[in-house]
């Protein structure tokens, strides 16, 4: 229980207190974590709350897994400084259609259910959308640090932009939900169920607020920046990006990315002393938990073998299929790569085909042999157009 309320929490509204009173009570609680379909993968920052989500299925309350399939046509604005892109319905159908599937590697399915916040958010009338909308300020959405400046900048905020936090409170009120988890740039939103349950309802209702897992890059790990390491990733990708994270990330990747018991994660003086040691046993259990130990293992072994013995891939190599037209910098993106992030390393000199460093990012690919960093070796394929 402890665990529950404990790791990888950044803040509990009301009170931890409280919810460790209910979540004591014997009561069987309406549990929630909601993901829109903007992409078509999971990553390992997701698992956090998932994790939380497993642990009180476990504990027997009524959890479910919500697809958020029509606020994903508004597009959260929580953790962006411009507009999202607006997403057609064939798009967000054909991203949730592996959302289950890759869920399933944290989450027991047999004890969660699925829903999609469009069986109840598509049937409401306008009256009854007006009703909803009495419930709140437009002061309270245009005073969120990230409008106010995209707003002060003349950066346009369109107007349904502004229903988000309305519909998300509607998913968590529809539901009856006694507690919602979400990352902590969640919390406006999942106050706007709280705050529905209250004044609809009379009925408190609670916040866990997870804290972040870092990208790849030092910033949050998200699906918009290609810093992400994906549930979907094979074995051998997971470990060389749990490998190539910083140093100062190892302890939080344990507590965030991983089940290792707290009493079993190195101390910060065992890390600082021998941070390839802890960060090899941190991949290892990543990829156990979502893959299995024979699968750690090998990656484990690929690992040592390419990267730090500077080998080619054993039995082949993870084929790159690219377009004809496709440069060196859109070649990088389709393995996930920001552009940003590309450039950097084209420009630090990281970035080799066939042997040869590569200068310029707008060169054209072609196929062999392409080396990214110290960790990522790919055959290239290009397709005729």
């Amino acid at each position: 229980m402890n665990d529950i309320l404990t790791r990888g929490v950044a803040n509990i509204i009301p009170s931890r207190n409280e919810l460790e009173k209910l979540l004591n009570s014997g009561q069987k609680l309406n549990v929630y974590f909601g993901i829109d379909p903007t992409a078509t993968n999971i990553h390992l920052g997701h698992a956090v709350p998932l994790r939380k989500l497993q642990k009180l299925a476990e504990l027997g309350h009524n959890v479910t897994f919500l697809i958020g399939d029509f606020t994903a046509l508004v597009g959260d604005t929580s953790d962006k400084d411009s507009e999202r892109p607006i997403l057609t319905i064939k798009e967000i159908e054909e991203n949730f259609q592996t959302y289950k599937k890759q869920a399933e590697k944290i989450l027991d399915f047999s004890k969660i259910k699925v829903r999609h916040n469009s069986e109840w958010l598509a049937k409401l009338t306008y009256s009854e959308v007006f009703s909803i909308k009495q419930q709140f300020s437009l002061n309270d959405f245009i005073s969120r640090e990230l409008i106010k400046k995209r707003l002060s900048e003349g950066k346009s905020v369109r107007l349904d932009e502004t229903e988000y936090p309305i519909m998300q409170g509607y998913d968590s009120y529809f539901m009856d939900t006694d507690i919602q988890i979400g990352g902590t740039d969640q919390t406006f939103n999942m106050q706007a169920g709280r705050t529905l349950q209250k004044k609809l309802r009379g009925k408190e209702s609670y916040i866990l607020a997870t804290e972040f897992l870092m990208g790849t890059d030092g910033r949050k790990m998200s699906k918009s920046w290609g810093n992400a390491i994906w549930l979907t990733d094979e074995p051998f990708e997971m470990y060389r990006k749990v490998m190539a994270i910083n140093d100062n990330q190892i302890k939080n990747y344990y507590l965030l990315g991983s089940n290792v018991p707290e009493a079993d994660i190195p101390n910060e003086e065992e890390i600082t002393k021998n941070p390839m040691e802890a960060k090899k046993k941190l991949a290892e259990a990543i990829v156990k938990e979502l893959y299995s130990q024979e699968q750690a293992k090998k990656a484990q072994e690929e690992f040592e073998r390419v990267v730090q013995d500077k080998q080619l891939p054993e039995g082949g190599f993870l084929t790159l299929e690219v377009r004809d037209r496709f440069t060196i910098l859109e070649s990088l993106g389709v393995l996930d790569y920001s552009r940003s992030e590309a450039k950097r390393l084209i420009e630090q000199g990281g970035v080799t085909l066939n042997g040869k460093k590569i200068t310029d990012p707008h060169s054209k690919m072609e196929g062999g042999i392409l080396r990214i960093g110290k960790s990522m070796i790919r055959k290239v394929q290009v397709v005729i157009e």
